[in-house]
């Protein structure tokens, strides 16, 4: 029985002391670890976004009217004259999921060319730290390609002209930021904000379940922690 205990305790050691942590892996390890998870998290995050209802069908991520038209919007649907508020709010979130298939190259890029500057800091952040930091330093550049191919996708779906004339009235009287007052810029905005939601998701599934991860690295680097 000793033996056995003794055994057991020695196996245990042994394990301890062939698992790693964060200490033990090194920058480029860490740096290339949280690149496979974000790059395994942008592409779940297109393909469940960039399908029929993905944006509609989900109110973690569904796109309606912005601020006090929001609300305006919300009063008409009370009082039975929400038909065209309904159109308009499908059509943009339809132009959403019609440009998520190419928000993947453009995301996967991103990452690759991502600097980061001190990877095992993110990974002893929050369950979503490499994805704000993806959002803090590449958004403003992926943005800048994803707003022409959102706005091919409104221009498809015929939203333009009629938020445009509805936007510009009410930034006139301080109801919209600039950036909501024109919709390719606004669906542009919370198509990004509804993919960074989704790639945060996969990020903490990741965390918790490291197995889960898509490549052997990423396995290694989350389940240093």
């Amino acid at each position: 029985m000793l033996r056995i205990t003794a055994l057991v305790a020695g196996l245990a050691l042994s394990a301890n002391a062939f698992a790693l942590s964060i200490a033990d892996l090194s920058q480029t390890d860490a740096s290339s670890g949280l690149k496979d998870a974000l790059t395994q998290g942008a592409k779940v995050a297109v393909q469940q976004l960039g399908k029929p209802g993905g944006f509609s069908n989900n109110e973690q991520v569904r796109i309606e009217l912005p601020g006090k038209l929001g609300k305006a919007a919300k009063t008409m649907k009370m009082m039975g004259m929400g038909d065209q508020v309904e159109q308009l709010e499908t059509s943009m979130n339809k132009a959403a999921e019609a440009a998520m298939p190419q928000a993947q190259a453009l995301l996967v890029d991103a990452v690759k060319k991502m600097s980061v500057t001190d990877a095992k800091s993110i990974l002893a952040g929050g369950d979503d730290a490499a994805t704000q930091y993806l959002n803090k330093t590449s958004r403003e550049q992926i943005r800048a390609k994803f707003l022409p191919i959102v706005k091919q996708a409104t221009d498809k779906v015929g939203v333009a002209q009629q938020y445009n004339a509805l936007a510009s009235k009410a930034s006139a009287f301080g109801a919209l930021d600039a950036k909501s007052a024109n919709v390719e810029n606004y669906v542009t905005d919370k198509a990004l904000d509804g993919l960074f939601e989704m790639i945060a998701q996969q990020e903490a599934s990741i965390r918790e379940n490291p197995a889960a991860a898509a490549t052997s690295l990423a396995k290694k680097v989350f389940g240093a922690l």
